[in-house]
């Protein structure tokens, strides 16, 4: 007759020091020197016993760097097992050794923390140099796009040569890009040729090639001071937004850069909050806000703003 699992479990539990191996785990993820530390227990000790708790199921582990930090393994005990475990947890906590387990286990605790206080101490002052040695610049930024909703169809409108299509597309339903330029067309295709969930389309603001509430949300970043009448634009993608939908723009603020109308064909020397909310109000959003962006240091153009525009 096969022997049930819930008797090695069982049998791993029979073991005082098992038991408050385990009480130490079920809160805290520890390794084992942390928990030598803990029971006052040499590492072979430890280590064998760890050995025992994992081949009944009790423990789980997970490489971190060059130790292995080890857990109770919550999810994986139900029912009989973790009946048991309850039956036995109250009587091992009782145990004067345990409670001083215990103590000893919320002091390493307390001292973990310690070390990132010292840590964020030092550096707070050239932490946002380090995230972005580490990380890159702004990648905060591209974390929020996790906030999209899954089941959007989002348009790229003025998309350029696709980069804001392209890291949009793994979080939502479907992309919209739409440009009217030959050349960042060809750009912008031979960027998402990989993305299965882009629909690449070439067409203006003012003719936008989109159906009727097609989109759900949609995205004009760095394109309406190219446009000659942007109130118009903003009606016509309101046209083309679903109910509840949102636009998000992102465009400059007034500036005195009067060569950009010369380098790169300017129309607008940018857009104050104000004039892109009435805007938007008179195009039908019911819902307008704006706010100025915090400059780059890096950056050498004008300042940046970005509205949320929001249909009924």
């Amino acid at each position: 007759m096969k022997k049930s699992p819930l008797f090695d479990r069982l049998s791993a539990l029979a073991d005082p020091i098992r038991a408050r191996l385990l009480l130490a785990l079920e809160r805290h993820e520890l390794t084992v020197g942390e928990l030598c530390a803990s029971l006052q227990l040499p590492q072979s000790t430890v280590s064998r016993h760890l050995r025992s708790l994992a081949d009944a199921g009790w423990v789980a582990s997970r490489g971190d760097g060059t130790s292995n930090r080890y857990r109770m393994a919550a999810r994986e005990i139900t029912g009989g097992a973790r009946r048991l475990w309850q039956a036995v947890r109250d009587d091992v906590g009782a145990m004067a050794a345990a409670q001083r387990d215990a103590e000893r286990v919320r002091g390493i605790i307390a001292a973990r923390h310690r070390t990132s206080e010292r840590f964020f101490a030092s550096s707070a002052a050239q932490w946002d140099r380090l995230r972005a040695e580490l990380f890159g610049e702004r990648t905060e930024l591209y974390a929020l796009l996790g906030l999209l909703d899954p089941r959007w169809t989002v348009g790229d409108l003025g998309c350029g040569t696709g980069q804001l299509t392209d890291a949009m597309a793994p979080f939502v339903e479907r992309v919209v890009a739409v440009d009217e330029s030959p050349a960042m067309l060809r750009a912008a295709r031979a960027r998402l040729a990989h993305r299965r969930n882009v629909d690449v389309r070439q067409g203006t603001l003012e003719e936008l090639p989109v159906e009727p509430g097609e989109l759900d949300a949609a995205a004009l970043s760095l394109v309406l001071h190219y446009v000659a009448e942007p109130a118009q634009a903003l009606a016509r993608v309101r046209h083309a937004l679903a109910a509840r939908g949102v636009l998000l723009v992102v465009d400059m603020l007034p500036h005195d850069r009067a060569e950009f109308r010369e380098t790169m064909g300017h129309l607008w020397q940018g857009f104050a909050p104000e004039q892109i909310r009435r805007w938007g109000e008179e195009a039908g959003f019911g819902d307008c806000r704006a706010h100025p962006l915090p400059p780059s240091l890096h950056a050498k153009g004008p300042n940046l703003f970005v509205a949320v525009l929001r249909t009924h």
